[in-house]
């Protein structure tokens, strides 16, 4: 299990902060060529990524490229599918065709570069109106995806929706992508950036909304974003030593022939249980990350 609570953007044309990116503590890195990108540059960067996917790091490495109906989706995927990327993140994903299509094209060059058979990983965004109402066909169309994104910014654009300090507005997305991802048999997804750098309280806000509506992480656009993000969507010691007292619990019970039990006066049965083994399962993967 790989702990992935936070992905930090760093804009792929910026030496400097794509070398600082790569020696931050999020769980993964994201160069971006689509957004945080010139269109004069796009191609001109890609180099810079190439570059970069060679250098040390302890994070996961992945590359935002352009939407699958633009001119310089192919050369992203052409330039950078070589060892040393971890995954791609595809942008405002609207149909299974298109994802469908993004997914062939690496198959392929996986091949060409000697690479195992599906060992990139590739991240849809739903960022539009569209991408949310067909997410269930978008999950369906590739076995290679095993996470999807949420992309506030283009779907509050798309959909003429002002996004509001406490993103109430985001409930409907967000409860959508969550539950058909589970119902695709796939991870949890992680959820948007958050945009006012000045507001760290908002930030936490935002990420304990969606670890609350069952995201596993969220997208960060600055190294200041990660510390808070990771801390949310980390376990608290509380909530472990409560876990670890659930398991053990519910053993002594389970080898005494019950199945249900009160613990500090709460009713414990098996959804309690696992919900308690996957703190602790989690909780594990990150302390064996630090480790690294």
């Amino acid at each position: 299990m790989q702990p992935l609570r936070s992905f930090l953007f760093a804009p792929g044309n910026h030496a400097r902060r794509v070398e600082k990116a790569l020696s931050l503590d999020a769980d993964a890195m994201i160069l971006d060529l689509e957004d945080a990108v010139a269109t004069a540059e796009k191609r001109a960067t890609r180099d810079a990524v190439i570059a970069a996917l060679t250098r040390p790091r302890r994070a996961l490495l992945y590359v935002r490229v352009n939407a699958v109906d633009t001119e310089f989706c192919y050369g992203d995927f052409a330039a950078i599918v070589r060892p040393g990327l971890d995954g791609v993140i595809l942008p405002k994903v609207e149909s299974a065709a298109g994802l469908a299509t993004a997914d062939w094209l690496l198959a392929q060059l996986e091949r060409e570069q000697g690479l195992m058979p599906r060992a990139i990983d590739l991240v849809p965004i739903i960022e539009t109106a569209r991408g949310l109402n067909q997410i269930d066909a978008i999950l369906a169309a590739g076995a290679r995806v095993k996470r999807v994104a949420f992309g506030a910014g283009d779907f509050t654009l798309d959909v003429n929706m002002a996004w509001s300090r406490g993103e109430a507005e985001l409930a409907y997305a967000r409860a959508k992508i969550v539950t058909a991802s589970r119902a695709a048999g796939i991870e949890a997804p992680f959820d948007t950036v958050w945009v006012d750098l000045a507001d760290g309280e908002g930030l936490e806000a935002s990420a304990r909304t969606a670890l609350g509506f069952g995201f596993q992480g969220k997208m960060c656009i600055h190294p200041n974003q990660i510390a808070v993000v990771n801390r949310v969507f980390t376990p608290s010691e509380m909530e472990i030593a409560f876990a670890e007292r659930v398991v053990a619990a519910f053993a002594r019970a389970e080898a005494e022939g019950s199945a249900a039990i009160q613990l500090d006066g709460k009713f414990i049965d098996y959804p309690i249980l696992y919900r308690a083994q996957r703190v602790l399962e989690k909780v594990a993967a990150i302390r064996a990350r630090e480790r690294q």
